[in-house]
């Protein structure tokens, strides 16, 4: 007899990378490809931070944010992708330091859903432990002058101001 709840629930799905591509996004962010970044958001994408009480809303912002990270992230690396092979809904597990935290490592996930044109319209990160993402919190507060800068340049340039 199987436990309540399991009978119906498939089993999640590992993408196998020998047999399939990766994720575009996973693709963009190792080879730090901000252009292929950005070019992958919706212009509507809801991007919730691990670190922030609401969501952000807009490609600008979401960008700005995105490139915020990468300053901070050290030795930063997927682990897996889950998902189904040519789904929307995808969950990249990475692993990653903090400038200025030495001896602290995150784990966390990725969580991405893509509209109908393949692009990212929700984005939501998950990390922990606990010290991991008061560390994030300290890192990315510090700079988020210059991220909300960055925010009204893309904002200007993608012609979304």
């Amino acid at each position: 007899m199987r436990p309540i709840g399991l009978a119906s629930t498939p089993p999640t799905q590992q993408v196998d990378y020998a047999r399939s591509p990766m994720h575009p996004f996973r693709r963009a962010v190792e080879e730090r490809d901000e252009q292929a970044i950005q070019a992958l958001l919706a212009d509507t994408v809801v991007f919730t931070s691990p670190v922030a009480f609401k969501p952000y809303v807009g490609k600008p912002i979401t960008a700005a944010i995105l490139r915020g990270v990468m300053r901070i992230f050290e030795d930063f690396r997927y682990l897996r992708e889950i998902g189904d092979p040519g789904g929307r809904d995808h969950a990249l597990v990475f692993e990653t330091g903090i400038a200025g935290a030495p001896g602290i490592r995150i784990t966390g996930c990725d969580f991405l859903h893509c509209d109908d044109d393949g692009l990212i319209d929700d984005f939501m990160v998950m990390v922990r432990p606990l010290s991991g993402a008061t560390a994030l919190s300290e890192a990315m507060g510090a700079q988020f002058a210059r991220i909300q800068q960055e925010a009204v340049e893309l904002a200007n340039r993608f012609g979304t101001a």
